[in-house]
């Protein structure tokens, strides 16, 4: 069972998963173990599903849901909205491209649907790649007009200096020393000096963050609201699994907008601050679709 939240404690975004970027492996139940009811197949309010590739289980905020059109095309269904049954992957784009080009996906999804009569178009992947981005983007935008997001450096460091901070991202070319100077604040507020907790560097500029959030200039962002910030850190958590450790370079703002470009890999995971593992607990049972 999961611990209770510490309402006091930053939400962090993305989580840890294990190698890379990846998922935390979760326990399986005892093949002869009966299955419980649908009902019981949960973790907290979010039912549990099956990567039809890895095997690894999870809750269905933290995969993808890929469903069969009626015109036989397997189509990103990355919000679950779509009619119709579903099959649920948890892998990178590179595990997902690799099971494209050995057969694996068809085998899984023929499987899951119960039946051969589909296509996979190859450019999948980076239909599922642009469908999370634009969701997690949707996501920030979302919060922005609800009045839970931060942006300026000095209202997101006054905020976290008092300890109000939930969650801290920056763009893909804010200036390294804006960076340091509000993770700094960000621990101190919490008591965490010396820790490793920092923002999140984010793989998109600052251009394409003031587009998502409608305002100017958004080059770093904050959440003071714990729940916004566990919707935002969902969202973002599926992108960043998804697109692996090495996401696709980002072109940086020129020198007149006052960019100073971060190293795509210099920016890991955001640590977790003290009192705080990062995992997800093991779930039992769980369905490969739905």
């Amino acid at each position: 069972m999961r611990n209770p939240p510490d309402d006091t404690a930053p939400l962090n975004s993305p989580p840890a998963r294990g190698r890379g970027r990846g998922r935390a492996v979760t326990a399986a139940a005892p093949a002869d173990s009966p299955s419980p009811a649908p009902s019981r197949e949960r973790e907290g309010n979010d039912p549990v599903r099956k990567c039809i590739l890895s095997g690894e289980r999870d809750v269905r905020p933290h995969l993808v849901r890929l469903a069969l059109s009626p015109d036989g095309q397997i189509l990103p269904d990355v919000r679950a909205k779509a009619p119709g049954r579903g099959a649920w992957i948890g892998v990178t784009r590179v595990e997902l491209e690799a099971a494209i080009k050995k057969g694996k996906l068809k085998g899984a999804l023929s499987r899951a649907f119960k039946t051969g009569e589909f296509t996979i178009d190859p450019e999948l992947p980076a239909k599922i790649e642009s469908a999370l981005e634009r969701n997690a983007l949707d996501r920030l935008g979302l919060e922005s007009r609800s009045g839970t997001v931060l942006i300026g450096s000095d209202r997101i460091e006054q905020n976290a200096r008092q300890g109000k901070l939930k969650a801290l991202y920056h763009a893909s070319d804010a200036a390294e020393d804006g960076n340091r100077k509000l993770d700094q604040a960000w621990r101190i507020g919490n008591d965490v000096e010396g820790s490793g907790l920092r923002g999140l560097a984010l793989p998109v500029s600052r251009t394409i963050l003031a587009l998502a959030l409608g305002r100017e200039n958004v080059v770093h962002i904050g959440l003071t609201d714990r729940a916004a910030a566990k919707r935002v850190s969902e969202a973002l958590d599926r992108w960043l699994h998804f697109i692996g450790p090495e996401p696709s370079s980002v072109s940086c703002e020129t020198a007149s907008q006052g960019a100073s470009a971060s190293p795509q890999n210099g920016a890991p995971p955001i640590q977790q601050a003290s009192g705080s593992t990062g995992t997800r607990p093991a779930v039992d049972m769980t369905e490969e679709f739905e």
